[in-house]
This record gives structure tokens, sequence and C-alpha cells, in this order.
């Protein structure tokens, strides 16, 4: 599987790159990418919601009202979850929403969603490029190049690479990604994926 490579001001170089057919020409399944999209969205949840019990609330312990004849609810004391200011009923507690998943659905939800944007066109190689100085016009130049202005794009770099990082990060639906730390819900969740050549090789060295 081949694809052509372009350079940074969006042109092509009349080069071609081989792409790996088990990471990006493969038949999706979808179940193991919404399993991995939600491990992803479950682990960023801090879960330290909380809501006050009865025995949690400092309140008087008085019954306020006789039993019967108010015609209202018998509440009992100002503890009460009838009572405004008064605890919560099976409120939230803290908990962790993390799960895990096997190494093997992980790596074949990646490659599903690689392989997904692959038969859709929103996949571009371009060559490798860095900054002299982190400037946010350069890398907004590059996306007018893509005519990726204003839309959802991902660029994939083999290494960290802080002047390209920085001149992204105040970009928005831009974001910048070191190959090795790609996962299934950056790449559901761009649009365009911009894949370096250098970090091709790295993706490579991930399915071996």
């Amino acid at each position: 599987m081949k694809l052509e490579v372009y350079n940074i001001k969006g042109q092509l170089t009349g080069r071609e790159i081989e792409l790996p057919v088990d990471l990006f020409g493969i038949e999706p399944n979808e179940h193991t990418v919404y399993l991995a999209v939600k491990q992803y969205l479950a682990n960023q949840r801090q879960g330290t919601h909380k809501s006050k019990e009865r025995w949690e609330i400092s309140r008087t312990t008085k019954k306020a009202f006789r039993q019967k004849g108010t015609g209202g609810a018998r509440r009992g004391d100002m503890k009460s979850p009838l009572v405004r200011g008064g605890a919560r009923v099976f409120g939230p507690k803290p908990r962790d929403y993390s799960f895990k998943l096997n190494k093997k659905v992980k790596d074949l939800a990646r490659a599903s969603a690689l392989s997904s944007k692959m038969n859709s066109g929103q996949i571009k190689v371009v060559e490798n490029f860095s900054f002299d100085t982190p400037k946010t016009k350069q890398y907004l130049d590059f996306l007018k190049n893509f005519d990726l202005v204003n839309k959802k794009s991902l660029l994939i770099t083999p290494i960290n690479d802080n002047k390209v990082y920085l001149s992204s990060r105040n970009i928005q639906k831009s974001n910048v990604m070191e190959a090795k730390f790609l996962h299934t819900y950056a790449i559901m969740n761009a649009g365009t994926l911009l894949i370096s050549e250098g970090a091709v090789e790295v993706l490579k060295e991930l399915t071996a």
C-alpha cells in the first residue's frame, strides 16, 4: 500500500511511501474502536463527585412537625432528603471509572481507526520538517497549504518536536502528537491525519 508524499507547502514531492497493510489496510472492527474510545474517555474522568448523606449533615434531629395533619410528607428531622438543604438519597460517591483492555484489542482498534481514515481519504503523508523557532504563524501557514484552517487535524511526528508543538497549541482544532503515543480516540477525533515520513517508521515498529 503506497501513498504520495507532500512537502510542507502542500505540494506533491513526486515520491511515494510504503504503508504497512496490517495498520492501514485492514477491515475496520467498529466494536474494538468503540471499546478503545470508551476506555479513553472513562480514564479521563476524575470521579471526585460527592454528595452528603444523612450522617454527614450537621442539623437538628428534632422532629419539626407533627406526624399527621400538616398536609405534607412525614419527613422527620431536618436531615431528611425531603427538606431543602437535607441529605441526598443514594447520591454519587468518589469512584474510579477506568477499566482495562487487552493490548491486542487496543492495537486492533488503532489499526481499525487508521484503516477507516485511509478508506475515507483523510490521511496525508508529509515529509519531515521542523521550525527554527516556535511561531504560530508558521504552523498556520502550514495548515493553509493543506486547506485545514478551522478544520480538525492531527499532525503525527516521529519524535517530540517542541518547536512544532508550541507553534500549534494556540490554534483551535489542531493537534500535534508523537507517533508512539498515538491512540484510537485521537485518530477518530481528528478530521485529517497528517503523518510525517519518520512517524510512519515508528508506527511500523508498534505493529512489529
